[in-house]
């Protein structure tokens, strides 16, 4: 597969947010969970900052993509939520993702769960706050090598009783999981019905 990727623009509100209409579809998660990390390894290149340090990304960060000769679409890398300074909230949206989702442009989200924690509070309101939106959804459980047999066994069926959605479990040291998630992104930026197992 032929991965092509760019860094566009990083967003600090609603006018700055890409007008060619091109299909995107957005990494949804908490602070630190590896959003950035995730889309660099998708796209085999360090095209999104990361850091150790929770709260690096703030805008609302859009990259294009192009696999083979498919469509141009945009991976977009949202706010972590959970270390939002001021937030009544731990697990809230800010004025600016709110405002994200009323684009007729997103396809698809990605809500993006450790995998060693499977039932956080944060991740579950920011899943009921996805789930009033109308596009299709899919979790992934990153950090998927840190876990045990027994864990891995444990941990997905709580995420499957939890979400009740489609599930991925991923690994950016060993890419587990990366090929798989790159067919659901394809079907999502596709509007294409995704199925649970």
């Amino acid at each position: 597969m032929n991965v092509s990727a760019e860094f566009v623009t990083s967003a600090t509100g609603p006018g700055d947010f890409p007008k060619d209409w091109l299909p995107e579809i957005a990494l949804v998660g908490r602070s630190n969970v590896g959003k950035s990390s995730l889309l660099n390894a998708l796209v085999r290149r360090p095209v999104a900052r990361t850091s150790a340090a929770p709260g690096k990304t703030r805008l609302v960060n859009f990259y294009r993509v192009k696999i083979n000769l498919q469509k141009a679409f945009y991976l977009v890398d949202l706010p972590g939520y959970g270390y939002v300074r001021g937030a009544k909230n731990a697990g809230a949206f800010g004025d600016l993702v709110e405002a994200y989702f009323t684009r007729t442009t997103v396809k698809g989200v990605l809500l993006l769960i450790d995998a060693r924690h499977p039932g956080l509070e944060v991740d579950q309101i920011a899943w009921n706050w996805i789930n009033e939106k109308t596009v299709q959804k899919i979790i992934i459980a990153t950090k998927a090598d840190k876990l045990t047999r027994a864990m891995r066994v444990r941990h997905t069926k709580e995420l499957e009783s939890l979400y009740k959605c489609p599930l991925r479990l991923v690994s950016i040291q060993s890419g587990e999981g990366l090929e798989g998630l790159w067919k659901l992104i394809v079907k999502l930026k596709n509007l294409e019905e995704i199925k649970t197992r």
